[in-house]
């Protein structure tokens, strides 16, 4: 295994070869991440436990999606057990797919907890979808300061397990060494990884100021909540698909399932 750096244009490589990818398999693609979004939303609504356990899985379940994405590339149609691949390997990668799990939720709800000591929870309710927003709220100090402080702890968390999942399930890398050696593709890889975020952050805001425009001028407000919701959904899934590249780009000598 060996770290790739590449320029900073390869980031806006990875963001056309994920939408290609999607309208390769437009359906699959869709119905796979619909599956992988609504098994979360599912195991969010067990009492207590739920909210931990959805984000010990979401490593496993990138690594699925990541999977799909290679099965597309080879000209495969994706099914539905490609998203427990992590899980069908054997019982080491398992384990290694649950302490990489552990890992991620801890953190997670660790940058989440501090924001609630910060604005009492407005924020935590916002962004797990269990309050709807209002201008007050966006507008309150100690919500955007709850927010910026969720971004700063968040983001450092997501590059460390960006490719830990995939290093560990492909090339066989031990759970810690697997995160070191993700933090240090995003940093060496810094550029890339900037025009990587910051054009999929500009089609998203893009996506929903067209959808928001589209709304008013034909009148259709009252269908414009769940036309952004599906719009934004098939973005999600596009750069869920970009994922795998960014990984394929940054490491070398992949053994594949």
């Amino acid at each position: 295994m060996k770290l790739n750096l590449v320029n900073a244009a390869t980031g806006a490589t990875w963001v056309k070869l994920g939408i290609q990818t999607f309208f390769k398999r437009p359906m699959a693609m869709i119905g796979l991440f619909l599956m992988f979004m609504a098994s979360m939303s599912v195991l969010t609504l067990v009492p207590l436990l739920g909210l931990p356990l959805a984000m010990m899985l979401l490593p496993a379940a990138t690594v699925g999606l990541m999977s799909a994405t290679l099965q597309v590339t080879q000209g495969a149609f994706p099914m539905p057990l490609v998203l427990f691949s992590a899980f069908r390997a054997n019982p080491r990668v398992t384990r290694a797919m649950l302490i990489l799990g552990l890992v991620y939720s801890a953190g997670f709800l660790t940058a989440m907890g501090i924001t609630i000591l910060i604005d009492g929870g407005s924020f935590a309710g916002l962004y797990l979808g269990g309050s709807p927003p209002t201008s007050e709220l966006l507008q309150s100090s100690e919500f955007q300061y709850a927010m910026w402080v969720f971004v700063g702890l968040h983001l450092p968390l997501s590059l460390t397990v960006w490719h830990a999942p995939a290093l560990v399930f492909w090339h066989d890398v031990p759970v810690f060494k697997s995160l070191f050696f993700s933090w240090m593709a995003c940093f060496r890889n810094f550029w890339a990884f900037t025009v990587f975020g910051v054009l999929w952050m500009s089609l998203m805001v893009l996506t929903v100021l067209f959808i928001s425009t589209l709304s008013g001028v034909l009148g259709l407000s009252a269908l414009g909540g769940s036309l952004m919701f599906g719009t934004l959904m098939l973005v999600a899934s596009m750069f869920f698909c970009s994922l795998y590249f960014t990984f394929r780009d940054c490491f070398t000598d992949t053994e594949r399932r």
